[in-house]
């Protein structure tokens, strides 16, 4: 390739990646009532900026190949912030490794761009070997949270096992998103924590968490279940106790696992949650998103819970690097109550659905609880039939 082709071609990556993260997003037609679809992913491995991934100079470079690829965006924290809507989104590299990178829209619906630079996120005493799933959560203390997976190699695993890992909740904190301070990482007795949450407000002049206890990496074991601790600190944040207030149950879309999405949404009826579900099938695991209502005073206090899953994967969403899943950590409330709902599909890309904060109520109030057995939702079925069919008469 001479000079003139290579600044040709660079000329034609960068206008078609401009293409792309200019792309005007489109409501899909078909909605369940409940929320609102999108037609296109907001953020995809290919709206990593391009000098992210080759290496522009002709002298090291002339042959314009990617030298540090990008296999997915996923997973992403949300927080409107400075008018903006920013995700921390999940970036894997080629290498497998994951870091945390911000990504700004105008609307929160397209345009999403990314910083020049990921974030930098400080290291503790014990260096992570991954980090990802943030949770961005602005307290009420001032501060701006970040919780996050960190990931080591399990030390009590044998040598020859290189797959056995550990995670635990790492935390910092930040006012502009580009400086973080490096906090210790949570302490429970649990042995892994993974989806852990920072709940918005001071709970008894404590600092309230979301934790999701588990045995092993994968397994939960005899923990999972969405639990409930608080701390004196988060500089060193400690939670004694967990209890469990959403808890997994047999023959359901959480019977294998359950864990907090993002921070909770402050509402006058309660605080709406959001959470992922997990269940078993022949083709493996499938992960879907579900709500619940927990208290206002009480944010332990689960007081409404819908039966069945809010939002499942459909079509192209199936497909990617974990198929059948679909995983949610952040979400935006509007000032006009509008509803930003940020989730990843198959661990590969990034969507948004909106909804209201009126209609996720009714829909949590409203929505019958799961009976738990066939014959009972038979009976919950037969009661919607019936009232449907008198209606249709008149």
């Amino acid at each position: 390739m001479t000079k003139k082709e290579f600044d040709t071609q660079v000329k034609i990556i960068f206008h078609e990646h401009e293409k792309l993260v200019t792309r005007k997003n489109e409501v899909t037609e078909k909605t369940n009532g409940t929320f609102k679809r999108y037609k296109y992913p907001v953020i995809t491995a290919e709206h990593t900026p391009i000098f992210w991934r080759y290496d522009l100079n002709y002298k090291s470079n002339p042959f314009l190949m990617e030298r540090l690829g990008v296999n997915a965006t996923c997973n992403a924290g949300a927080i409107e912030f400075e008018g903006k809507i920013l995700l921390g989104v999940r970036v894997e590299g080629n290498e497998r490794k994951s870091f945390l990178a911000i990504a700004e829209s105008p609307n929160g619906i397209d345009n999403f761009k990314f910083w020049d630079y990921p974030i930098t996120m400080p290291e503790t005493e014990n260096p992570d070997i991954n980090v990802y799933d943030i949770r961005i959560v602005r307290h009420e203390d001032g501060w701006i949270y970040g919780l996050f997976c960190t990931e080591r190699k399990d030390s009590d695993a044998p040598a020859s096992d290189t797959s056995a890992a550990n995670a635990q909740c790492g935390i910092a904190k930040t006012k502009d998103f580009v400086e973080w301070e490096r906090l210790q990482d949570l302490k429970t007795k649990s042995p892994q924590q993974r989806n852990v949450v920072l709940h918005p407000e001071f709970v008894n002049g404590k600092y309230a968490f979301y934790t999701r206890p588990q045995d092993g990496f994968i397994d939960a074991g005899t923990g999972g279940g969405i639990g409930w601790g608080l701390s004196d600190s988060i500089e060193n944040a400690v939670v004694d106790k967990e209890i469990i207030i959403d808890d997994r149950i047999y023959h359901t879309i959480k019977e294998v696992k359950n864990g907090l999405g993002p921070a909770p949404i402050k509402t006058e009826k309660g605080w709406l949650q959001l959470a992922h579900g997990v269940r078993n099938t022949a083709a493996g695991l499938r992960y879907v998103l579900y709500m619940f209502l927990t208290d206002l005073k009480e944010p332990n206090k689960v007081i409404a819970s819908p039966g069945g899953y809010f939002l499942a994967p459909v079509g192209d969403e199936r497909v990617g690097d974990v198929s059948n899943v679909v995983f949610s950590n952040g979400w935006v409330k509007r000032d006009n109550d509008e509803v930003l709902i940020y989730y990843a599909s198959a661990d590969t890309r990034m969507h948004v659905a909106t909804s209201t904060v009126d209609r996720l109520l009714d829909y949590v109030f409203n929505t019958p609880p799961d009976a738990l057995r066939s014959a009972a939702c038979v009976e919950q079925r037969n009661k919607l039939i019936s009232k449907n069919l008198e209606l249709m008469k008149n």
